[in-house]
């Protein structure tokens, strides 16, 4: 006896396209360059439904921040069919902060409270002092800030103000530090600063790795999540935009928030995360932030299952 054929209802569909875009850093080029890679890449089918990701930094250092925010707002009219996440970064946090879209903090307190643990750097740091600042959160006012050093301390040239905020005043056409920026910055682009997440969760991400094809959960946050504190309790207070403390750790940590918290080992959980100035894989851990805002390093995508790297400076054809 013959067997059947197989039904064309048992072909498994394949694991939804999840594409996680590291820190742009106001070089629209790069943006451009590295959607078109991404383009080429992919089966349009896919690309035209896929998941993507933006894990924050979208101005500063680079010279074109207008244009970014731009390119990014007008993609979910060019791409309906996609689903777009656009985390804040520590820096997208201090613009928005400058500009006044910031929720204000639900516990009652001011924006003046939190000045207080960082004061003594505010001479040094240059913090803003121009109109607006009576009641701006720290980060608007160290962003719009002149900082007193010309290098960091890895030899980088300040660009104005500790977060490299010069380039970001000139792209809206006025200079670093001035008040005339609130103004110059048109709705369109407040209301996204306004509306990005801090946060992202997907319940069913696939990773393909040589254990096969896993179904994740996955975390998107800038940073990273603070190791030995309650990951639930961190979640809720990054979901709700929680602005009362000076200086948010998801979006601004460093060695802090680098690993994946033990407690979310425990079901398989990538966290995914720019920031850092470095392409790190490990394990479930994904940090793409290659290009750290350099002029001369490039802006990195990984794609989801695959693990696929994509870079503006890649040289694709379909």
């Amino acid at each position: 006896m013959a067997e059947a054929e197989p039904s064309n209802n048992s072909v498994v569909a394949e694991p939804r396209l999840v594409i996680c875009i590291g820190d742009i850093h106001g070089y629209i080029t790069k943006l451009q360059n590295l959607w078109s890679n991404l383009e080429s890449q992919f089966d349009p089918q896919h690309f035209n439904a896929a998941t993507i990701i933006f894990l924050g930094d979208y101005c500063d250092r680079g010279p074109d921040a207008k244009k970014v925010l731009d390119f990014l707002i007008n993609l979910p009219s060019k791409y309906p069919n996609q689903k777009h996440v656009f985390l804040s970064g520590n820096h997208d946090f201090a613009f928005a902060a400058f500009v006044g879209v910031l929720p204000e903090p639900q516990n009652g307190v001011s924006f003046k409270e939190g000045w207080k643990k960082y004061e003594e750097s505010e001479d040094r740091e240059g913090w803003y002092k121009g109109e607006g600042y009576e009641n701006m959160h720290l980060q608007g006012r160290m962003w719009a800030g002149h900082i007193k050093a010309r290098f960091d301390n890895k030899g980088n040239e300040f660009m104005g103000s500790v977060y490299d905020a010069g380039p970001t005043f000139a792209s809206y056409g006025v200079p670093h530090g001035s008040s005339d920026l609130m103004k110059a910055v048109p709705d369109d682009h407040k209301k996204f600063l306004a509306e990005m997440v801090w946060i992202h969760e997907e319940d069913d991400v696939c990773i393909e790795d040589e254990e096969g094809i896993r179904h994740c959960k996955l975390i998107a946050v800038h940073a990273g999540l603070e190791k030995g504190k309650n990951v639930g309790e961190q979640l809720r207070f990054l979901k709700a935009k929680e602005t009362h403390l000076p200086k948010i750790e998801g979006l601004s940590g460093r060695k802090n928030v680098w690993d994946i918290p033990e407690e979310l080992t425990e079901k398989p959980t990538i966290v995914v995360s720019g920031h850092h100035g470095k392409l790190h894989i490990e394990g479930l851990r994904l940090i793409i932030d290659e290009g750290g805002g350099f002029e001369n390093k490039p802006v990195a995508a990984i794609a989801l299952p695959s693990m696929k790297l994509v870079r503006d400076t890649d040289n694709l054809t379909k």
